[in-house]
């Protein structure tokens, strides 16, 4: 669509991209190097071979053409047939059999290497396969993988994020139901040869309020069974959450973690672990909810401090807690994740979440795919470092590409997960639209820059950190989330655009609920390679998207640039740069013309800091009650 100069399109699941076979060849920053897979050709069938406990070196002859894969691990049988009936020479030892150093010693004649869990594929490791294409993790983590060694390398690496889902929420639900009605001690009593029918009473899950914190694939699926199968009352707490696709799942969303504490009678925390979710249950959170609340954990251990919940379980600030996974496993004996796990009131499982048939199966075939495409030469879908940007299109957008994650990130970690203004908050319920001004804008492959911003967006609440989106998967992903993105290329002179630059990017979000806060902008621009910044909501600015950066919302006043800085003396932060943004022009007219506080108004400015050292929650607490700052962020880049 293009009226006068300026158009829009809306990405949409149905746009497949066309897939390039030399795609690897991309070059810095994303560092992969070319090693060119179109040289494979047509595969011919080959009968696999299979090694029961050990396997030969194989030849090195230029004649032998035919891709070869190491299967060191256990992968189901669907997996491996699927491997050979595409033509491919599997190895396939008995698990176990090949020690780290027979792996590094044989890894040089391989093109594909497929492992679980158990398998390190270090940089050392990585560096001995001259021939290796991809390496395929068979479940969701790549903790076992050295993924910017791999990246530095041109090798892909690709995992099965989807899985185990059903099996994750199934075992969330078991985990439920066991610690309301008591089902392991009623086991092992029984078994003991006791009968305690008395000292086991149980609570009804039905009518109920379970509360989801984290509204992913699991937690989603999770509330689902929940809502329309156990007649819970669901409360949600997700800022990526749509109201839509919540509402569909029986969810009712809350925005903090304050005002979803005291209702529930259990709670499931389905999040990363990241900086901002370690820990996220502590002393504080447990005593805010009932005695009777049981709480679960399937997806990371280290989201609920282990020693407030053991303290808030001997104290009886909570009922009992359904446990899979710990900050140590298998827990060494004595330690706090070993006294949690046999703690009377805790029903524990080692890490059963995604241990059934079924998903290991599915986790199994999915990679199994991916690798076929891949040696084949197109594309994967769930690469954790695939590349946003093709080779043909580098030059030309990769500081565009560079430029609109930034923004992306800033967006999220300023404004979603800014809890000091609960006006912004949730991401929910919000529109995003993407402008490209003059030069930009007569860009027509715009993929990358889409990808980009979806990476952006969820880089800083994600487990690999924005780096499985892709421009294979964005869109798929960006629907998941909730997230709705309107691209727009503006290219008339007398538009809106920062006329200043000759090619610009604005991202805009646009309530669509009249709830979550008014309009919210960032804009930047490109300087040769360097990227910047230059308008952040009503305020013109100027400064780099890099580092930790503290941004605060303040009062323009004498002192106030002195107090702050004392306050980060004391906590032992230094400041790398500042800059002081003040109101831009259009803010200043709407403020003299409109009915506010002219004089205070006039006075509002963003302080932008660059700093190094540990910014602690007490640090942006002290900074938030300090006369005339009105909102406080921090944000990583």
């Amino acid at each position: 669509m293009r009226e006068g100069g300026k158009g829009g399109t809306r990405r949409g699941l149905s746009r497949t991209p066309q897939l390039c076979p030399g795609w690897l060849a991309v070059v810095a920053p994303f560092v992969f190097y070319t090693k060119s897979i179109t040289s494979l050709g047509h595969l011919p069938h080959l009968t696999t071979i299979m090694a029961p406990s050990a396997i030969e070196p194989v030849s090195s002859s230029p004649n032998n053409n035919t891709p070869r894969i190491l299967v060191p691990e256990k992968l189901s049988p669907e997996g491996l047939s699927l491997l050979s009936s595409s033509g491919f020479i599997i190895d396939n030892p008995a698990p176990g059999s090949l020690s780290a150093e027979d792996i590094a010693a044989r890894i040089g004649s391989y093109q594909a290497l497929i492992v679980r869990s158990e398998t390190k594929v270090t940089a050392a490791l990585l560096a001995a396969g001259s021939k290796l294409k991809v390496v395929a993790r068979a479940g969701v983590g790549v903790d076992n993988i050295d993924v910017k060694a791999a990246t530095e390398q041109g090798i892909i690496v690709v995992n099965s994020p989807s899985g185990n889902i059903l099996a994750a929420a199934e075992h969330t639900i078991a985990l439920l139901m066991a610690t309301a009605r008591n089902v392991p001690r009623g086991d092992g009593t029984l078994k003991q040869g006791k009968w305690e029918r008395g000292k086991l009473v149980g609570v009804e899950v039905g009518g109920k309020t379970l509360g989801v914190v984290g509204l992913g694939k699991v937690g989603l699926k999770v509330a689902r069974v929940a809502s329309g199968g156990l007649g819970m009352k669901v409360l949600g707490l997700d800022p990526y959450a749509s109201a839509d696709v919540a509402k569909a799942a029986g969810v009712t969303l809350v925005g903090s973690l304050e005002e979803l504490l005291p209702q529930v009678d259990f709670l499931t925390v389905h999040t990363p672990l990241l900086a901002s979710t370690l820990n996220l249950l502590g002393e504080e959170q447990f005593g805010k909810m009932k005695k009777t609340a049981r709480v679960l954990n399937v997806a990371r251990g280290g989201v609920y401090n282990e020693e407030a919940l053991l303290k808030a379980l001997d104290e009886g600030w909570i009922a009992g807690a359904g446990i899979d996974v710990f900050t140590q496993e298998p827990p060494k004996e004595g330690s706090v994740p070993s006294r949690l796990a046999q703690h009377p009131k805790v029903v524990s499982t080692p890490h059963l979440g995604a241990s059934t048939v079924e998903a290991q199966e599915n986790v199994s075939i999915d990679v199994c795919k991916q690798v076929v495409v891949i040696l084949g030469g197109g594309l994967p879908t769930a690469a954790v470092n695939a590349p946003l940007i093709l080779p043909e299109e580098y030059r030309r957008l990769q500081p565009f590409v560079k430029l609109v994650e930034k923004i992306g990130s800033l967006y999220t970690q300023h404004y979603a997960t800014n809890a000091g203004d609960k006006k912004r908050g949730m991401i929910g319920g919000r529109r995003f639209e993407l402008v490209y001004h003059g030069d930009l804008a007569s860009v027509s492959n715009t993929r990358p820059l889409f990808a980009a911003l979806v990476k952006g967006l969820v880089s800083s609440i994600s487990d690999a950190g924005g780096r499985d989106v892709n421009i294979v998967n964005a869109t798929i992903i960006a629907k998941e989330r909730g997230i709705a993105i309107d691209e727009r290329h503006v290219r008339d002179e007398g538009s809106s655009a920062p006329s200043t630059y000759a090619s610009a990017v604005t991202l805009r979000s646009i309530s669509t609920d009249g709830a979550s806060g008014g309009e919210q902008i960032i804009e930047g621009y490109v300087s040769g390679n360097a990227v910047f910044i230059s308008k952040l909501d009503k305020f013109a600015a100027n400064f780099q998207p890099e580092g930790t950066l503290l941004i605060l919302h303040n009062y323009d006043e004498p002192g106030k640039i002195g107090n702050v800085g004392m306050v980060l003396g004391r906590h032992g932060i230094n400041i790398t740069f500042m800059q002081v943004a003040g109101l831009n022009q259009e803010a200043r007219r709407a403020v003299v013309d409109g009915p506010v506080d002219t004089e205070n108004g006039l006075k509002e400015a963003l302080m932008i800091l660059g700093v190094g050292g540990d910014v602690t929650g007490e640090l942006l607490e002290e900074l938030g009650k300090a006369e005339g700052i009105l909102d406080v962020s921090v944000v990583r880049l």
